[in-house]
């Protein structure tokens, strides 16, 4: 695997003066899912960088060689300017994309050339790569104590609870029929992450994700 905490070939951001970081996902949904991851793990300097989405939806995790640098240098690009109509420095580009797999081998590969490429890439800025597995959903799983903040009603079933959560197939579908009324909407995910990070749960994950784990490492080595 990828070392980790070592993306973006350049130098660590500062936390002084005005930077942006910015986010790119599948949709707005997940980037407002990792705003809020950011901000519990690296709160200094995300009170000091405003975080921005670029919407460009992303779809890397099936691509390789030149078609995989293409379509890297796009989203760069993308941030690049996106920094620029800030009037910022780029301290930090975040990457989002579902796996729709587990978090076994062909995660480890996918993983690598990925951040091999994003590295490669990215000079005077970090990087940090959020490869879901399954899907944002099963790392909102990890913090199942903020789903009822959101609606009362709502309870993680109990087969849900203190799992490796890489490894639970559909993650979205399973709160669908597991929470209890209303039923989960994929819009309602970044609620949930906001919850956790107002309550202080995200520094505490209950159970495991390996994709968590990672993502959370490149943070780390932002600092």
């Amino acid at each position: 695997m990828t070392p980790k905490g070592r993306q973006g070939g350049g130098r660590a951001p500062r936390a002084q003066g005005r930077g942006v970081i910015v986010l790119a996902g599948e949709d707005q949904n997940d980037c407002e899912i990792l705003a809020a991851l950011i901000r519990a793990h690296l709160p200094e300097l995300s009170a000091a960088a405003k975080l921005v989405r670029i919407n460009a939806p992303v779809r890397l995790r099936r691509k390789s060689g030149p078609d995989l640098a293409a379509a890297v240098k796009t989203l760069v690009g993308k941030a690049r300017a996106k920094a620029r109509q800030q009037r910022a420095e780029l301290v930090g580009f975040v990457v989002h994309e579902d796996l729709d797999g587990y978090a076994d081998a062909g995660y480890d590969r996918i993983r690598k050339t990925l951040t091999a490429e994003l590295s490669g890439q990215c000079q005077g800025f970090r990087t940090a790569l959020a490869l879901a597995a399954w899907e944002s959903e099963g790392w909102l799983l990890l913090f199942p104590e903020a789903f009822p903040r959101v609606r009362p009603h709502w309870k993680v079933p109990d087969r849900l609870l203190d799992k490796d959560t890489g490894r639970i197939k559909d993650a979205k579908e399973e709160l669908k029929r597991g929470l209890g009324l209303p039923v989960f909407r994929e819009s309602d995910g970044p609620a949930v992450a906001r919850e956790a990070l107002k309550h202080r749960l995200i520094p505490s994950p209950r159970g495991s994700n390996r994709s968590y784990a990672d993502f959370v490492e490149d943070l780390t080595g932002w600092t």
